[in-house]
């Protein structure tokens, strides 16, 4: 997928461009929230904090703790959603903030990942939910058949897998993964703890 660090106060609009189902997949990772009681959220890969601020309209009383690795980034999410979000300059590879966290939200991030670097992820995901917590993951996969408008992707550093793949590593971290919605090369996925 294009990298848009570069330029994030245009961030949204260039993702918008590139991804026409960018604003349906946010749409669907919040949908997959409800029916949760939420007081902490993490928001993994919080680019400049769509995804936190959809979840925070969606659950009123909560507060989200945003990681980027991209500091610019993380500053434009705090920013954005006040006092109500700590953003943390941060890489996937590196400890998750400590706490546990009755949701935990990622919109288009772990795909940076290898395969063993998302089980690895996935693990980790696991052991910082609070008792009945949930885990959403939307992102890019690598589809088994050609799709009609696919996400664009730069290899070097976009690394989506097969659904199947993520699936079972979500089994293996002791989540019960459940696929929510799927279009084109883009997937929800609820992952409740088993």
């Amino acid at each position: 997928m294009a990298q848009f660090h570069d330029a994030p106060s245009e961030y949204l609009e260039m993702m918008r461009a590139a991804l026409p189902l960018y604003d349906e997949l946010q749409g669907q990772v919040v949908g997959a929230t409800a029916g949760l009681e939420v007081s902490r959220i993490l928001d993994l890969g919080c680019g400049t904090g769509e995804t936190s601020r959809r979840c925070l309209e969606a659950h009123l009383g909560a507060v989200v703790v945003a990681v980027d690795a991209s500091e610019q980034m993380a500053q434009l999410a705090s920013a954005g959603l006040g006092g109500r979000c700590r953003a943390l300059t941060r890489r996937l590879e590196d400890a998750l903030p400590p706490g546990a966290f009755e949701l935990v939200v990622s919109a288009l991030a772990v795909h940076h990942l290898d395969g063993p670097g998302k089980a690895d992820l996935f693990r980790r995901i696991r052991a910082s939910l609070a008792p009945g917590g949930r885990f959403v993951l939307g992102d890019v996969i690598e589809p088994e058949a050609p799709v009609s408008r696919p996400t664009p992707l730069d290899r070097s550093i976009d690394l989506p897998d097969r659904l199947p793949d993520l699936v079972a590593w979500l089994a293996q971290a002791d989540f019960r993964p459940e696929v929510r919605w799927a279009r084109e090369d883009l997937v929800v996925i609820v992952a409740s703890p088993v």
